[in-house]
């Protein structure tokens, strides 16, 4: 397997809880409303640093989507998915997106969320936006 390349973004960024790879700016946040099995998470308009898996119909909290997982490309971990495809007209603007588990990243000071014991663990998607 040969070197992996990572960027390195500048400002209030998201990492890999497991290994500090940079994901998300702060700036790039769609929405906080978002939530999956392991609790709180957030949409984001662009990531960096991670490898798709493969594309896949889930249905979730608002409806079938198409979506692939998103893995950190340093360590591997499942950080998320992202939006390939909405069925639903008022799903649309989620296409392209990428939401990013709290569970599974650093926040811009360092910050981790823990699973609560009242996480939801059925379909992810979003409360409201």
């Amino acid at each position: 397997m040969g070197r992996v390349f990572a960027v390195t973004l500048e400002g209030k960024i998201y990492s890999c809880k497991h290994c500090g790879t940079h994901l998300a700016l702060d700036d790039d946040i769609v929405s906080k409303s978002f939530h999956s099995r392991h609790g709180k998470a957030y949409l984001f308009s662009k990531v960096a640093n991670v490898t798709l898996g493969e594309k896949e119909e889930r249905m979730m909290m608002t409806g079938s989507h198409i979506v692939v997982d998103i893995f950190c490309v340093q360590c591997g971990s499942i950080v998320g998915w992202k939006y390939e495809t909405a069925r639903e007209k008022s799903q649309k603007y989620k296409e392209g997106k990428s939401v990013l588990e709290r569970f599974k990243i650093s926040g811009p000071d360092g910050s981790n969320y823990w699973v609560s014991h009242g996480a939801h663990f059925g379909g992810s998607d979003a409360d409201d936006v």
